[in-house]
């Protein structure tokens, strides 16, 4: 009977153990299926984090651009003003050396003024002091423009075809028997104070014919001062060669004034001056008109340097690096 019992109980013991067994089997399957969803899981948690730190990299790298950015435009912006300044600066610069005209370094000059006052940045407010500074140097220089001088060596060469030679007798007898001569109804009134003529017609036809006739003898002889003799002995078919050599050179004193040789225009006007004092009859409008125009025009046509915008150079430097 014990050894019965024992059996049985050796018998439940192993339907135990198998069923323990069976169940330690079904639970370590169970924990394997978990530890590989849990090993997939930590897997697709690792590749998501990669993907986000990766994000986030990115995020923080455009950040720090986008602020790179901002702090450079805000500090290039003076940077953008004072270059745009001294590159309109410099070629208004070469424009002036070019045209000889100070206009366009004025423009520049103005222009930069006009923008540094709408900016109104106290950074380049010493900028804008040497600006003006140099604004007033440059007004101060009296430049003649050479477009309007060579207009009047235009017009004075246009005028030498009708201005009258001094070896011209008929029209300086002309101007001055228009001057000498008394109206006609002057030179036959009779005198103050004398009684009015009683005779007939014979006396007014006597009185005509007198007239005409001390006019024409009058006429026959002519005193005039010339002082220049050579003058009167330039024959008339050289008057056409005096003419042409006057207007060349006007005309080679125009080129030199278009090209900057200040030195040949005085030397051409002074010639041409020369010949109008000599040849010409300085009494006539005409004459008259042409020299004051050459004298205009010796007179601005001078080599004057202009003011260099140096004040400003310097100023527009000293702002860009920071000092």
């Amino acid at each position: 009977m014990l050894a019965w019992n024992t059996q049985q109980r050796v018998k439940a013991l192993e339907a135990e153990l198998v069923r323990r067994q069976v169940d330690s089997a079904a639970a370590a399957n169970e924990a394997l299926s978990l530890a590989r969803q849990a090993d997939s899981g930590a897997r697709e948690l690792a590749a998501r984090m990669a993907v986000l730190e990766a994000r986030v990299a990115e995020t923080a790298m455009q950040r720090s651009q986008f602020e790179d950015l901002i702090q450079s435009l805000a500090r290039s912006r003076d940077e953008n003003v004072l270059a745009d300044i001294d590159t309109a600066i410099r070629v208004a610069l070469q424009q002036t050396a070019i045209t000889g005209s100070v206009e366009p370094l004025l423009l520049a000059l103005r222009q930069a003024d006009e923008r540094l006052a709408r900016y109104n940045q106290p950074r380049l407010e010493r900028v804008r002091r040497a600006v003006a500074q140099d604004l007033e140097r440059a007004r101060g220089v009296a430049l003649g423009d050479p477009a309007t001088l060579a207009q009047r060596l235009d017009d004075a060469i246009r005028l030498v075809d009708d201005l009258p030679l001094l070896a011209a007798p008929g029209e300086r007898a002309g101007r001055a028997a228009a001057r000498a001569a008394p109206p006609r109804a002057a030179a036959s009134a009779p005198a103050p104070g004398a009684s009015a003529p009683d005779a007939g017609p014979w006396r007014e036809a006597w009185a005509f014919f007198g007239t005409r006739i001390w006019d024409e003898m009058r006429s026959l002889l002519r005193v005039t001062r010339i002082d220049q003799p050579e003058a009167m002995l330039l024959a008339p078919e050289q008057a056409f060669f005096l003419r042409e050599n006057l207007k060349l050179r006007l005309l080679n004193a125009r080129l030199a004034l278009l090209s900057r040789h200040f030195d040949i225009v005085q030397s051409d006007l002074r010639e041409a001056q020369s010949a109008l004092d000599r040849y010409f009859d300085r009494d006539a409008k005409r004459t008259a008109a042409v020299a004051d125009a050459l004298r205009q025009v010796a007179a601005q046509a001078r080599s004057v340097g202009v003011p260099r915008p140096d004040a400003t150079l310097a100023a527009i430097a000293a702002a860009s690096a920071g000092r």
